[in-house]
């Protein structure tokens, strides 16, 4: 297969940082180190700031190389409201410009592989792969619409009737549907029983992410926080599907141990929120930094004495897999995991590296969090534990190598 070609689509990639632009950036260079001639698609940066990267305005079309990695990026029309109408039209306007791009610039390849959400960019990625003669691999990273439905984000029962009716089309035109957790690929068979499907999850870079790179005190030192601080972080989108607010909860009723801090790195659509509830509250044990690169992040986990990973209680999202939890356990970082079903199989019952909580439970965060302050040696073996797991489970290049294979059969 060393002359197979392959096309990634996708809104979201670097030099943006998060889950699905370090998750698809390592896929493609694993992929690349496989064989495979990697071609990317892609928005202009602008996430999660919603306003494009110096060096990308008021072009329509950019060409870049990324190790190896040819890169293409096209126009989109990015706006910071969250209303629906410029949602949409941050959404299509990509859709139509990665049609048109795509059309002058892409080669003939054996593979297009498309990430969704956002599900519309399966328009183009059927376009395209008819024209490009490739065999489109759906990627489904988050089963949307029914997320945004069951989130009440997107209530028009007109817009969900149509988008459910994309999500069917694009998986019948599919060659593969892959799907990030397990949870993801059975809710897929049971509704279309007739689609291949295959578990391509997320996971680490277990080199890159190692506590033997002895990082030093970059957040303690950043706050000022003193080594004898029990650091509770929470890293990631802060948006509505976490229920952050469970987390302030439990801080507020922990302010009575002095070396309890909870740190939130990074930034979303209910961040503001957050910190004015802390403000109207008075929680004093609550500090709020900004999005950091990736080459900052284990040296922030190296810090932390303990991970936060919450969801809402929605039985959506039984079969979720927060992509924080693997490079957390990959710097040997316990977790109190808010989350049900699939994560807390794999990381409560199977590793032994998490504390599980009731999601939406402030109580039980809190009884929990108390638990792990005072059980600093017990904690450090989980954390053992979690990257041993990961080490096994979730290693991004056995997950490469497996993929890759999975091609090889198509």
């Amino acid at each position: 297969m060393k002359s197979k070609k392959l096309i990634l689509l996708t809104q979201y990639f670097p030099p943006e940082v998060g889950a699905p632009q370090n998750r698809l950036y390592e896929l493609a260079l694993h992929l690349q180190k496989a064989g495979f001639t990697i071609i990317v698609l892609t928005a202009m940066p602008n996430y999660p700031q919603m306003k494009k990267h110096k060096g990308y305005r008021w072009k329509i079309y950019k060409k870049e190389a990324m190790n190896g990695l040819i890169v293409y990026r096209s126009w989109i029309f990015v706006s910071s409201a969250k209303s629906i109408l410029p949602r949409l039209l941050n959404y299509f306007s990509f859709v139509f410009s990665s049609i048109f791009i795509g059309l002058i610039v892409l080669p003939k390849s054996d593979f297009l592989m498309v990430e969704s959400p956002p599900l519309f960019l399966g328009i183009s990625a059927y376009i395209l792969s008819r024209i490009k003669k490739a065999k489109m691999i759906f990627n489904v990273s988050d089963l949307w619409p029914e997320s945004a439905e069951k989130l009440n984000l997107v209530t028009n029962k007109t817009i969900l009737k149509y988008t459910y009716k994309l999500e069917a089309f694009c998986y019948k035109k599919a060659a593969l549907v892959s799907g990030q957790t397990q949870g993801i690929c059975s809710n897929i068979n049971q509704r279309f029983p007739d689609k291949k499907t295959f578990w391509l999850p997320n996971g680490a870079d277990v080199s890159f992410f190692s506590p033997q790179n002895h990082y030093s005190f970059y957040l303690r030192q950043k706050l000022g926080f003193s080594e004898n601080d029990f650091l509770c972080l929470y890293a990631g989108i802060h948006g509505h599907a976490q229920g952050l607010e469970t987390v302030l909860k439990a801080a507020k009723k922990m302010q009575d141990l002095e070396y309890i801090r909870f740190v939130f790195v990074g930034s979303g659509p209910v961040k503001e929120e957050l910190i004015e509830m802390v403000k109207q509250e008075k929680i004093s044990n609550v500090y709020f930094i900004e999005t950091v690169d990736k080459k900052t992040m284990p040296e922030i986990l190296a810090d932390m004495d303990i991970a936060l990973v919450p969801l809402r209680k929605l039985e959506l999202f039984e079969g979720a897999i927060p992509s924080k939890i693997f490079e957390t356990l990959a710097m040997e970082k316990p977790i109190i995991l808010a989350v049900d079903g699939e994560a807390k199989k794999h990381f409560v019952e199977n590793a032994n590296a998490c504390f599980y909580v009731e999601p939406e439970n402030e109580y039980d965060m809190a009884d929990k969090i108390r638990y792990a302050y005072h059980h600093r040696e017990e904690i450090k073996q989980m954390g053992k534990n979690g990257r041993e797991y990961v080490i096994n489970v979730f290693n991004r290049e056995k997950i490469a190598q497996s993929f890759y294979h999975q091609l090889a059969e198509l």
